[in-house]
């Protein structure tokens, strides 16, 4: 009995402290017909077909300014490969007008000497006329009073007979040297002028070249931006069509906060891994030798760098470094790294000299298979039948590092397959 009035007692005070709002029945919902939810579940349907739709398309736009920017990086590719060439022509100019200047004061050298070597000559055959000596048989009997005088004329005749001949076979070994001069010279002018002409022509190419690339890097931008312009149409008929019905903007809801909380993770996780490659990295000392390197090294140098904004021709050996100045979006007074200069400065931590160019990049080390693709491995990516415009470096666990585009930063992403070369360069 005690139990019983306990529970009596909890449900007397249950039921008394209820308030009055709730201790009503609420009203019944709205009682839709058949027609109206007929018509609703076909207007539902409808808008669905709808954002399908739209969504795809903007799949297409997104692939679209994708392509553009791989149109745009082969063109620069072309341009710094330009540049590239232009400064190796203008170092072999240099040189070869170096050599030439050299050849010139040495044919001045040998004109000296020639006119030396015929002032001996003239000095000698001056002297012996104005000294009125007689040095043929002759003139040794006539001019000799006693034998042993006739003795010593000879010797003397011939110590001047050597002279002569001396000071004949300098002059004439002073004009062959003069002669091999004037040739060595002319021969390394007209290298010097060739080399001055291949300079000039890489400058032309190299103007031509950056040319192209401004022109693409403009024309990019107006597609970009009319591809945008479509975009933030379609983007505002999607915003309609998902408006329309609650569940569809509660999808979407769902959908743009698992993309908010996947990107918060990947963005820590991406932070995590450049303060424990930075940590690495600072604590791994000078760069070793050459090619002794790990390959952890070169991955914990690039991944150091995450965040690190997009410049075209930026970055070297030693870090990120200001870009090349011109091209539309690439303004001259930013720092930063594009994908080969982070190549750079990744593999120099282990002693490695890289090329400065993705595609001259390529040929740097050994080739080997996607299938054998191991972290530390440079994979490249081309467009068609362009050449290689884009350089990344494959971490393991299917990631890669990239500097990708202007606009963006030095980042971590999923090994893409598109236009993917079907082999990698593994330098270490």
């Amino acid at each position: 009995m005690r139990g019983w009035a306990v529970v009596l007692l909890v449900a007397v005070t249950l039921l008394g402290g209820l308030s009055p709002a709730l201790a009503q029945e609420p009203p019944p919902p709205p009682n839709p017909s058949d027609d109206e939810l007929r018509n609703s579940q076909q207007a539902v349907q409808e808008r669905a077909g709808e954002v399908g739709r739209l969504t795809t398309r903007l799949a297409e736009l997104d692939a679209q300014a994708d392509d553009l920017a791989a149109v745009l990086a082969v063109e620069r590719e072309d341009a710094e490969a330009a540049l590239v060439d232009l400064g190796i022509a203008e170092d072999a100019a240099a040189q070869a007008r170096g050599r030439a200047e050299d050849a010139r004061i040495e044919t001045e050298a040998a004109t000296a000497a020639i006119d030396e070597a015929r002032a001996r000559l003239d000095d000698f055959v001056t002297a012996t006329y104005q000294q009125g000596l007689d040095t043929g048989p002759l003139g040794l009997l006539t001019s000799s009073q006693t034998p042993e005088e006739l003795v010593s004329r000879a010797e003397f005749t011939d110590l001047l007979a050597r002279a002569q001949l001396a000071a004949q076979d300098g002059l004439e070994r002073a004009r062959v040297d003069k002669a091999n001069a004037d040739s060595t010279a002319r021969a390394l002018l007209q290298e010097a002028e060739d080399r001055e002409a291949e300079a000039a022509a890489a400058k032309v190419a190299a103007d031509e070249a950056y040319a192209v690339a401004d022109a693409a890097a403009r024309a990019q931008a107006e597609q970009l931006a009319a591809v945008q312009a479509e975009r933030e149409q379609v983007q505002a008929q999607l915003d309609a069509a998902e408006s329309a019905d609650s569940g569809l903007r509660e999808q979407r809801a769902r959908y743009d906060e698992w993309q908010r909380v996947l990107a918060e993770r990947e963005a820590a996780r991406q932070r995590a891994e450049r303060e424990a490659a930075q940590a690495r990295e600072a604590a791994a000392g000078p760069a070793p030798r050459a090619g002794s390197g790990s390959v952890q090294r070169v991955i914990d140098r690039a991944m150091s760098q995450i965040g690190v904004q997009y410049v075209w021709g930026g970055g070297n050996g030693r870090g990120p470094s200001t870009g090349i100045p011109g091209p539309a979006g690439d303004p001259g007074n930013r720092v930063g790294f594009d994908c080969s200069g982070l190549m750079l400065y990744a593999f120099n931590g282990a002693g490695v000299a890289l090329p400065r160019v993705s595609r001259n990049q390529y040929n740097s080390g050994r080739k080997v298979p996607l299938s054998d693709l191991q972290p530390g491995d440079m994979v490249f990516y081309k467009r068609g039948g362009n050449a290689i415009h884009h350089v990344a470096m494959y971490i393991g666990d299917g990631r890669m590092i990239e500097a990708p585009y202007t606009g963006a930063d030095v980042r971590v992403v999923p090994l893409r397959r598109q236009n993917l070369l079907p082999q990698a360069t593994r330098v270490l």
